[in-house]
């Protein structure tokens, strides 16, 4: 505290001497000016002070966080990791709800959510505009801050991006397409090739990532089959196996699998041993890096996955509730999607996804 003072005193002292110079075309500052001046560089001190003695830039900011799945699934505890380190970084308190991936169960527990009567609320939009809607206008009537991170909410984005509504992910839709694409020309699929796209067509928004990966693969010429994850397996990825092997063994001819899952990625090993197939007789793709994800790509069952940094969006969902709460910030429109892992640069980013943050 002693280094501020003296600075504090330094800094009045260059402020007084400013003031009093004329500089050619300009008069010297008035006195009511110079105090102006004065007493903002004290209150700017103080803020400084509160800092150096350990009050977090946040603190007291409370934040419901949906991290969309299951407690355990490789994906939310990804999220869970970046949105606690966020709030250990920036003092706010951050709770946490889990959905199995079951947007109706999201809705359900937004509207706890709204009766809680938290600061802000950061949700994953897999129920879209439609479901998530009419409780976004109630969140925002009663003063909570809403963002989305992973699957977005444009209409709802939109309208209330001045109240700090935001979006941290990937474009659905573009991700898909790119992912798809990459696969293709890296394998060199096109026409006489088959591919099971394992995905989410039904649900809005988030639907359109496999959307896109599937008009990828049909412009290529590749003949695409569409499987629906089921609720079971979206909630349990384990519990596809069944469906993974059935399909393996009726489509022989089978060249590429893209599961349009995080957590049926993390499974892919699982899925080919259990068809009796070996590393590479099938190519596998996917969305989202985890330590069992990372693992497969090493061990040759899974040649290239998606990277959308979902430990970054959990960061960043947390960090827009603050941001809109303190100083009225606006929402932010960040794409983290951009990223591939495969063999060749696995090795780098494998030990960040075996401590959970990648």
């Amino acid at each position: 505290m002693r280094k501020l003072k003296v600075g504090l005193i330094l800094g009045l002292a260059a402020v007084f001497a400013f003031a009093m110079i004329v500089v050619p075309g300009c008069k010297a500052a008035a006195p009511e000016v110079v105090e102006k001046i004065v007493t903002e560089t004290v209150v700017e001190t103080e803020i400084v002070e509160k800092e150096v003695e350990g009050e977090k830039h946040f603190s007291g900011i409370t934040i419901r966080f949906d991290f969309g799945g299951p407690e355990g699934c490789p994906f939310a505890g990804v999220l869970y990791n970046g949105a606690m380190a966020a709030a250990g970084d920036l003092g706010c308190k951050v709770e946490a709800v889990w959905s199995d991936w079951d947007p109706g169960k999201e809705v359900e527990n937004f509207k706890q959510t709204i009766a809680s009567k938290p600061d802000g609320a950061v949700l994953i939009g897999q129920p879209g505009d439609e479901g998530f809607g009419p409780l976004v206008d109630e969140a925002i009537s009663k003063g909570i801050i809403v963002t989305t991170i992973c699957v977005d909410l444009p209409k709802a984005r939109a309208k209330y991006v001045a109240d700090g509504f935001g979006y941290a992910g990937a474009s659905n839709y573009t991700a898909g397409y790119s992912l798809g694409n990459k696969v293709a020309v890296d394998y060199g699929l096109g026409d006489g090739d088959r591919a099971m796209v394992w995905g989410l067509l039904g649900e809005p928004e988030r639907g359109l990532r496999t959307k896109g990966c599937i008009d990828a693969l049909e412009e290529k010429g590749v003949t695409v089959d569409y499987l629906d994850i089921s609720p079971e397996t979206n909630a349990d990825p384990p519990a596809g196996v069944p469906t993974a092997v059935a399909y393996i063994a009726s489509h022989p001819d089978v060249d590429l699998i893209i599961t349009d899952h995080g957590g049926l990625t993390a499974t892919a090993q699982n899925y080919i041993e259990a068809a009796g197939k070996e590393p590479g007789d099938i190519i596998f793709a996917g969305f989202d890096l985890s330590s069992a994800t990372a693992e497969a790509i090493r061990n040759g069952y899974v040649q290239v996955v998606a990277d959308q940094q979902p430990w970054l969006q959990a960061y960043l969902g947390v960090l827009q509730i603050c941001l809109a709460k303190k100083y009225l910030f606006s929402g932010l429109n960040i794409d983290t999607g951009a990223g591939f892992i495969t063999k060749e640069n696995i090795e780098a980013i494998a030990p960040l996804a075996e401590a959970g943050v990648r």
